[in-house]
Order: C-alpha cells, then structure tokens, then sequence
C-alpha cells in the first residue's frame, strides 16, 4: 500500500498558501492511489523541540543502555522518524521566513535526521538509509527568488532542502514554489495567484 507522509510548516492556517498547495497536492495523490494511505502532521501543532544536551545524549546512546529518562525524551523523535521511513512520498509545505525554512520544520529535520536512524556512516562515509522515496516541496515565498531572479542568491530553502534530503538519501526530489505571495497582503487576487500554480499540481498527476 503506498503512504504519503503530509507534512505542513506554515503557522498561517486558511491564509497559508502553501497549505493550500499541499491540500491540492493530497487530494491528487488519494485520486491516483485510492488504496493509499496519507499521515499528516501539522508541525506548528506537533509540540516539537529544539535539541537539547540530553536529546543529543540519548540519540547517541545504544539502545539497550537508555534509560527510562531518555527514552521518554526520544519518544516524539522516535514517532516522527517512523513516519518518515513508512511513507514511500512526502508532501511537504513550508513558506519562506527569513531567506530559510521556518523553525518548526528545523526542528522537524533536527529529529528525524539521525545516525543510525536514517542515515549512517559505512566505511567512514555517510549513507542516507530512506533510499527509493521521492520528496515533493510545495513552498510560498513573499518575493520572487526563483532562477535568474535578482533575489536568487537569497533563497536558501531549495539548496537546504535538497541538501539535507539527499544526505538522508531521498534525491528524488521536486519543487514548486508560489513566488510573490506577498502580493496578496495589497489586494491582488488569491484565486487568480494560485491557480498557475494548483494547475500545475493537477497536470503533473495527469500526466503520471
């Protein structure tokens, strides 16, 4: 049975255009794969945590020496690494804040990524360990920084996200990032802004 892991970082609600995107995104993917299964998981309401000594302590301790302590500190870190390695696809949103993605998807990332766990280091090299999934990033920037913009330089999510993805070895990654949001805070037209974009989502599942 095919899982998809939805994941969504934007702390704007109904507001949020890129929980817009993923919503388009799920409802796709449930048409193709009537018998999948979807997880979601609002990362602004996960209760996520920054790591911490003890957290970094526990995640390096073998399991069999843990103590009660910190298995209970690795439980929420445990939960979301499952999920990530039980989804054969991720549907992820995220809006640009500050150049890079938002806190909490940080701290997802710092939870999920770990040695042992799904990556590891063979013969002093490190190797992803979630081989053969694909990753699909639906994203909002206010500006535009897409290739050849003049802001490019500034976006630092695509290369992050690639980056760290690829490390755990999903390299089968895409992007569609809604560029100059920011327009819909001086009245420009919501439906008219994202429907470039929602089209795009359904060709793409047409097509598959």
């Amino acid at each position: 049975m095919p899982t998809l892991l939805h994941l969504d970082a934007s702390p704007l609600g109904e507001a949020s255009v890129s929980r817009h995107l993923t919503s388009e995104f799920v409802k796709n993917w449930k048409k193709a794969n009537p018998e999948g299964k979807v997880i979601t998981r609002d990362l602004t309401t996960s209760g996520l945590t920054s790591l911490t000594a003890p957290l970094i302590g526990a995640f390096f301790t073998p399991k069999e020496s843990r103590t009660p302590e910190q298995n209970q500190l690795l439980a929420l870190s445990d939960s979301l690494v499952a999920e990530i390695k039980e989804a054969d696809e991720y549907a992820i949103g995220a809006p640009m804040h500050n150049f890079g993605v938002p806190s909490v998807l940080k701290q997802w990332i710092d939870l999920v990524v770990r040695a042992g766990e799904t990556f590891a280091y063979i013969d002093g090299a490190p190797q992803g360990l979630l081989k053969g999934k694909k990753a699909h990033f639906l994203l909002a920037t206010g500006g535009v920084y897409g290739a050849g913009s003049a802001m490019e330089s500034f976006n630092f999510v695509e290369p992050y996200l690639r980056t760290i993805f690829g490390f755990v070895g999903v390299t089968d990654t895409n992007f569609q990032t809604a560029g100059g949001a920011a327009s819909l805070n001086y009245g420009a037209d919501r439906e008219a802004f994202l429907l470039p974009h929602v089209e795009a989502i359904r060709a793409k599942f047409a097509v598959n």
